[in-house]
C-alpha cells in the first residue's frame, strides 16, 4: 500500500532535481543527468588546506548560478527537502577527501533570533543529514550568541572577520576537548565565519577542526 501512496504522490508531485527544477525520472536520484555532468564540481580541488585554526576545508561544488539559485530556495524559501540531497553531497565529499580526519560531526549554527525568522537552521539539517548518510550523529558544539549583519552584506575579508569576531561560543567544553571535530555548512567564500567557529572550538580544546560546505563561492583567504 505504501508503495501505491508513493506513487500517486510522484503522479501528482513528480521529484525536481534541485539544482534547476527541472523533473526527475523515477529511480533516476536527486540530480538530473544534465546537472550531474555540468554542475560546477570541484573534482580534485575540493580540499584545501587552511590556516592555523582550519585544518582543511572540503567542497563538493563551485558556485554557478544553479547553485545560488538552490542554496536561495533553500535557506530563504523553505525548500528544506534540499537538505537530503545536499547532505548526501557533503557526505560523498567527506568520505573521498576527510574520512578519518574527524571525531565529532557538528554545525555553522544560526543565532537564535535568524533561526525564529527562518524557522530552521538550514547548517544543522544539512549536517544531520551528512551524518546519516555516514552512519553517524551530528552533535550540536557551538552556539551563536550574537546575530551579526548578514556576511553577504560585507564585501571585504577584514569586514567579514570583524563581523562575526565574538559571534560564536562553545556549547559544551567538555564534548569537544581532545576531539577533532568535523564542521558543515551551506556556504563558504571568505571563510571568516568558518575560521571564528574554529578558533572558538580550538580554544575549547578541540584538538583540529576540519569543515566540508556543499559549495566554495570563491577562493577563501
Amino acid at each position: 500500500m505504501s508503495k501505491l501512496v508513493d506513487g500517486l504522490i510522484e503522479m501528482v508531485f513528480p521529484p525536481k532535481c534541485a539544482f534547476c527544477r527541472g523533473v526527475l525520472e523515477r529511480g533516476s536520484g536527486m540530480i538530473c543527468p544534465d546537472c550531474e555532468r555540468t554542475l560546477p564540481w570541484r573534482g580534485e580541488q575540493r580540499v584545501e588546506k587552511k590556516g592555523r585554526y582550519l585544518d582543511a576545508l572540503a567542497a563538493p561544488l563551485g558556485y554557478d548560478e544553479r547553485v545560488r539559485a538552490a542554496l536561495h530556495r533553500y535557506k530563504f524559501g523553505g525548500v528544506t527537502a534540499y537538505a537530503r540531497v545536499f547532505g548526501k553531497l557533503v557526505a560523498d565529499c567527506v568520505r573521498s577527501s576527510l574520512a578519518g580526519e574527524y571525531d565529532l560531526i557538528s554545525w555553522v549554527p544560526l543565532s537564535s533570533e535568524r533561526k525564529a525568522e527562518r524557522g530552521y537552521d538550514q547548517a544543522m539539517l544539512i549536517a544531520l543529514a551528512a551524518a546519516l548518510e555516514l552512519d553517524d550523529v551530528a552533535v550540536n558544539t557551538l552556539v551563536k550568541v550574537r546575530n551579526v549583519q548578514p556576511q553577504s552584506s560585507k564585501t571585504e575579508a577584514s569586514e567579514r572577520y570583524a563581523n562575526v569576531s565574538g559571534a560564536y561560543e562553545a556549547a559544551d567544553a567538555e564534548l569537544v576537548r581532545g576531539k577533532r571535530v568535523l564542521l558543515i555548512d551551506d556556504i563558504v567564500t571568505s571563510g571568516a565565519t568558518v575560521g571564528e567557529c574554529a578558533r572558538v572550538l580550538r580554544m575549547a580544546g578541540a584538538s583540529g577542526v576540519v569543515c566540508c560546505c556543499l559549495a566554495l563561492a570563491r577562493q577563501t583567504n
